[in-house]
C-alpha cells in the first residue's frame, strides 16, 4: 500500500512539474491565440458564374474602343506584363473590410491556438469582446479541452452517478422483510397462509388476528436509520454533485466546446458573429483573452490579443440626402366636430353642473375651446351647438325642449368664451375699451358667433345603437327597423312602446341620445383666398431617407416605393432586390453614384464585363471609387480577380 501512495505522489510531481514547465515556456515566448480574418470566401457569396475562372477580360472604353483587363504589374520598362498570384499561407492583417448587407454584417475571424499551447490535461477558455461604436458585447466563449481533462470531467459525473444510484427509490428495501415474515409465521399463521395466495387481506382482518394493524406491524420492522441516511442523500444530492463533478460541462451560452484528441497542429476555429448595424457604425473591434484550467484550478490568465478590426462599408453611404418638397393645397376653412353628453332634468333646459356627468364633460369642451382660442394657425369664426332628445314625448314638444336647451348651453359658452378671452388679455396687458374693443393686439380680433340648433329626435343615431346593441335578438332589430318606415314620428315611436324591448331601448340607448354636438368652423389667420398652393417638406419621404439612415431598409422600401428615385434604389440595392434597383438606376443619368451602383448589381449578377465598364467609369467620374472598391465585395472580388486600379499603387 506504502509502494502505491509513493508512486502515485512520484506521479503527481511529475505531472505538476511539467505543467509548470509548459506555463512557463507560454510566458517566456508571450505566446497567445491569434485571432486572424476569416478566409476570404466572398466569392461564394456572390453570384459568379464560369467566367470566375478567367483572369483577362475585354471591356469597351467610354470612347468604344476595346480595353483589355488583366492581372498585371509594371516591368522594369513601365510596361504592364501579367503575372501570376502566390497566396499567402497565412493572412495575419489587423483588418478587414466587410459589407453590411439586409441590415446586418457577418464578422467572421479564426481562432488560431498554437499547439504549444495545447495539452491533454488543461482545458482552454477564450472570451471574444466585440466593440461597437460605445458599446462592448461579450460573445459566446469558445471552450478547447484535452482528452485527459475530459476524462477527468466524466469521471467526477460518474462518480456522481453512482451516489446517486445508491439513493433508495424501492421503500420496500427499507423494511425487515426477513424478520416480519418470523413474526407473522410464528405469531400470526392464519395470516401467513396467504403468502402464496394472492387473495386481499384487510387491515381490520390483520388486526383481528395479532390485535395489531399492518401498518404497526410494519413501522416495528421498518429500518428508520435507513430511511434518515436516504434522506439525506436526497436533500444534499447538490453538495454532492459539487464534490464530485469539480468542473461540470456547460453547454448553454457557448460557440464551441471540443475535446481536442491530439497536439500535432495548431488549432484554428473559424467563428461568424452576425449583427445588426446602426446609424453611425463604421467600424467593429474583436479581441480575445482567455485562462487555462487544470481540474478545478485556473493556472494561468491569458493576456488580451491586440484588436482585430472590421471596417463597414454601407451601401446607405451613397443616399441623396437633398431634401424633397411637394406641391400642397391649403384650404383656407377647416371644420372640426365634437359630443358632448350633458344631463339634463325632466322637461327642463337649464345646465346643473352638478348633475351626472356634466362637469367633466363641460371641462371637457372648455379645455377644447381654450386650445383653439389660442391655436397660432386658425381663428374661429363660428360655433353650431344642436341639441338632441330622445324619442319620448311628442315630436313637438321635443323639439321645443331640444331648441331650449341648445340655446341655454349655447348662453353658458358664451360666458365661458368672453371670460377666457378677457382672462388672456389681461395677462397680455390689453385694456378692455367701451366698446369691447382691445389696444394692441387682443385676442378679441374678431367676435365668435354661437349658433344654437336643434335635432328634436336623433333617430340615425338610434340605427346606429341598435345595430351594434349586444343585447337585442336579430329578431327583435328586425321588427324594430320595420318601425322605421312609419312616417308618423309619434306613431313609430307609440309603437315601439309596445315591443317587450322597449325597456331596455329606454333605459340603455335613448338616454345616449340627449347629445350637445358642437361644430367648430374655423379659418386660417392672415389669410384671404380660400384655397393656396404652396410647397412643404415631403415628410414620408424624408421618414424613408432616415430609415435607409437607420439601417430599416424594408420601411425604406415600403415609404419610398412610390418615388421610384435613387435613393429608392439604394433601399433596394440593400435588400437584394436586384431587378428592382437595376430598372431604376438603368433609366436615372449616369453619375458616379449611379455607374458604382450598377457594378455592384451587374457584379452580382455575373455580368463581369458590365460591372468592369460600369466601376472605371465610377472611378474616371469621381476617384474615391478607386479605394471605395476594396469595401465592397460585390467590387473587390473583381479588383483581386483582375488587378484593377493597381496603376494607381
Amino acid at each position: 500500500m506504502k509502494k502505491i501512495l509513493i508512486a502515485i505522489s512520484i506521479a503527481f510531481l511529475i505531472g505538476s512539474c511539467a505543467t509548470h514547465r509548459k506555463i512557463d515556456y507560454i510566458k517566456k515566448n508571450s505566446m497567445e491565440p491569434l485571432i486572424v480574418p476569416a478566409k476570404d470566401n466572398d466569392m461564394a457569396e456572390i453570384s459568379m458564374r464560369d467566367t470566375l475562372k478567367r483572369d483577362t477580360l475585354t471591356v469597351e472604353g467610354d470612347d468604344g474602343k476595346e480595353i483589355l483587363i488583366m492581372k498585371a504589374v509594371k516591368d522594369e520598362n513601365g510596361e504592364m506584363v501579367a503575372t501570376d498570384v502566390i497566396k499567402a499561407a497565412m493572412v495575419t492583417a489587423r483588418f478587414r473590410n466587410v459589407a453590411e448587407r439586409h441590415g446586418k454584417v457577418d464578422i467572421g475571424f479564426q481562432v488560431i491556438v498554437p499547439k504549444a499551447m495545447l495539452d491533454s490535461r488543461w482545458q482552454l477558455r477564450f472570451r471574444p469582446i466585440l466593440y461597437i461604436l460605445e458599446d462592448s458585447v461579450s460573445l459566446d466563449p469558445v471552450i478547447i479541452t484535452g482528452k485527459g481533462y475530459r476524462k477527468e470531467q466524466l469521471k467526477g459525473y460518474q462518480q456522481y452517478s453512482k451516489f446517486l444510484d445508491s439513493i433508495i427509490s424501492d421503500t420496500t428495501k427499507f423494511i425487515n422483510v426477513f424478520q416480519l415474515e418470523i413474526f407473522i409465521r410464528r405469531n400470526i399463521p392464519a395470516i401467513y397462509k396467504f403468502k402464496k395466495d394472492s387473495s386481499y387481506v384487510s387491515d381490520e382482518q390483520f388486526a383481528s388476528e395479532y390485535g395489531v394493524t399492518k401498518k404497526q406491524a410494519l413501522d416495528h420492522y421498518t429500518k428508520k436509520f435507513l430511511i434518515r441516511r436516504n434522506d439525506r442523500k436526497k436533500a444534499n444530492r447538490h453538495k454532492y454533485f459539487e464534490k464530485y463533478v469539480k468542473v461540470p460541462i456547460v453547454s448553454e451560452g457557448i460557440k464551441l466546446d471540443t475535446v481536442v484528441q491530439n497536439e500535432d497542429g495548431d488549432f484554428i476555429y473559424d467563428y461568424i458573429q452576425t449583427i445588426n448595424t446602426r446609424p453611425g457604425l463604421r467600424k467593429a473591434d474583436i479581441i480575445i483573452s482567455g485562462d487555462i484550467f487544470e481540474t478545478d484550478k485556473k493556472i494561468y490568465s491569458i493576456p488580451r490579443s491586440k484588436p482585430l478590426t472590421f471596417y463597414i462599408s454601407s451601401i446607405s453611404t451613397f443616399l441623396d440626402n437633398e431634401v424633397r418638397y411637394k406641391t400642397v393645397v391649403v384650404e383656407r376653412r377647416a371644420e372640426a366636430n365634437t359630443a358632448c353628453y350633458i344631463d339634463f332634468k325632466s322637461a327642463k333646459g337649464d345646465i346643473d353642473e352638478t348633475l351626472g356627468s356634466n362637469k367633466e364633460e363641460i371641462g371637457r369642451i372648455e379645455s377644447n375651446l381654450g386650445s383653439l382660442i389660442e391655436n397660432q394657425t386658425y381663428d374661429i369664426d363660428s360655433i353650431v351647438i344642436t341639441a338632441s332628445c330622445s324619442p319620448e314625448g311628442s315630436y313637438s314638444y321635443n323639439k321645443r325642449l331640444a331648441q331650449l336647451r341648445s340655446e341655454s348651453v349655447s348662453e353658458f359658452f358664451k360666458k365661458y368664451i368672453k371670460h377666457y378671452r378677457d382672462s388672456l388679455d389681461r395677462s397680455k396687458g390689453f385694456i378692455l375699451s367701451m366698446d369691447e374693443t382691445y389696444i394692441g393686439k387682443a385676442y378679441r380680433s374678431m367676435p365668435i358667433k354661437l349658433i344654437a340648433k336643434s335635432n328634436p329626435e336623433n333617430w340615425e343615431m338610434l340605427d346606429a345603437l341598435v345595430e351594434k346593441d349586444t343585447i337585442m335578438e336579430e329578431k327583435q332589430k328586425k321588427t324594430y327597423a320595420n318601425y322605421r318606415y312609419i312616417q308618423d314620428i309619434d306613431a313609430r315611436e307609440k309603437q315601439l312602446h309596445s315591443e317587450e324591448y322597449y325597456k331596455h331601448l329606454r333605459e340603455s340607448l335613448y338616454p345616449r341620445l340627449r347629445t350637445v354636438m358642437f361644430g367648430f368652423h374655423l379659418h386660417r389667420k392672415n389669410m384671404v383666398k380660400d384655397t393656396l398652393h404652396t410647397t412643404v417638406i415631403d415628410t414620408t419621404y424624408m421618414t424613408g431617407l432616415q430609415a435607409i439612415r437607420d439601417r430599416d431598409y424594408k420601411k425604406a422600401i415600403t415609404l419610398l416605393r412610390p418615388y421610384d428615385d435613387f435613393n429608392a434604389a439604394i433601399a433596394y440595392c440593400a435588400m437584394d432586390y436586384n431587378a428592382s434597383a437595376m430598372s431604376i438606376l438603368n433609366r436615372l443619368e449616369k453619375t458616379d453614384k449611379v455607374n458604382y451602383l450598377l457594378a455592384i448589381l451587374y457584379s452580382r449578377q455575373g455580368e463581369e464585363r458590365n460591372a468592369i465598364q460600369s466601376y472605371l467609369r465610377a472611378c474616371r467620374q469621381n476617384r474615391s471609387y478607386i479605394h471605395r472598391g476594396n469595401l465592397d465585395p460585390e467590387i473587390s472580388t473583381l479588383i483581386k480577380k483582375y488587378g484593377l486600379n493597381e496603376e494607381e499603387n
